[in-house]
């Protein structure tokens, strides 16, 4: 079954900063020689992306979350949608809603999707210097995730980045992740490929939201099709996000991307479309 997500990417034009808060210089700061390093790296990369990974690549710069200096890991948040929310201006995942239809109709408990979606990102922090926690307001999440409000295809991802940036790797500051509630959803493998896993879903979306496109080749998490073959991360999605965040270091000292306290809404700023990608989890031909 086919795995194609219509990822949309959002251009940023920044209002006039505001002041300091906690954390922000080190998410909009350039870390010398460590992110000139990490940049030359992935800019040779994706001019020759291998078979298994490939980067996104937006307006020939790469995007991904600002990484932090060495010896320290960035450590994104992440929530579910408690009410209906609507990121004005967005293609895909513009209006979403909370799980609990969705969840209902596929007889998936909320406590057990709660832990898919934690396992999910788990995958990617154990492999990369990057690390995700849930966030107690949705409206500080750096990810969200949610039910489309307006159902198509299977799964979609929306980026937000700085298109102002100086950085020749411009840094994501919000992504999105919706699941179309009248499609059925599962809990692990059974050979239905008409009904997809969660986990596995939400971890290829994931991958999305932190910079990572579909490879050329197939047996990859981020592949174009939906296998149960395998339910973790494989050898080219591993080099995909060690490229763009290093390789995980457990002595790191933890960064977080943002307060907790900071609130953040869509509509504070102007936003533009950027449609990237094919349509999200075609089926498979007859």
């Amino acid at each position: 079954m086919r795995l194609c997500c219509n990822c949309e990417i959002m251009g940023k034009e920044r209002p006039n900063p505001p002041p300091r808060r906690t954390g922000e210089a080190l998410r909009f700061s350039v870390f010398g020689l460590f992110a000139g390093l990490l940049s030359c790296t992935i800019g040779a990369a994706a001019a020759g992306d291998s078979a298994s990974f490939k980067t996104l690549r937006l307006e020939g710069n790469g995007v991904r979350w600002q990484v932090a200096a060495k010896g320290q890991q960035r450590v994104l948040s992440y929530a579910i949608v408690a009410q209906d929310v609507e990121f004005a201006g967005a293609r895909n995942c513009g209006k979403m809603t909370k799980l609990d239809t969705l969840l209902s109709t596929s007889q998936i408990a909320p406590e057990t999707a709660r832990a898919e979606i934690a396992a999910a990102f788990a995958m990617w922090e154990a492999v990369a210097n990057i690390g995700f926690r849930e966030a107690a307001d949705p409206a500080t999440a750096d990810i969200l995730i949610g039910a489309q409000l307006e159902p198509e295809g299977w799964a979609f991802a929306n980026v937000f980045y700085d298109t102002l940036s100086t950085e020749p790797v411009k840094p994501i500051s919000r992504a999105l992740i919706c699941l179309n509630p009248e499609k059925r959803w599962k809990v692990g493998f059974n050979g239905d490929l008409r009904t997809y896993d969660m986990r596995y879903t939400i971890t290829h979306e994931i991958g999305h939201t932190i910079g990572l496109d579909h490879p050329s080749g197939g047996g990859q998490i981020m592949g174009y099709r939906y296998e149960e073959t395998f339910r973790s991360l494989q050898p080219g999605d591993v080099s995909g996000v060690v490229l763009l965040y290093g390789k995980r270091q457990p002595d790191s000292i933890i960064v977080a991307s943002e307060p907790a306290s900071q609130a953040r809404h869509a509509s504070s700023v102007r936003l533009y479309a950027k449609r990237w990608g094919a349509r999200a989890f075609t089926a498979r031909s007859p």
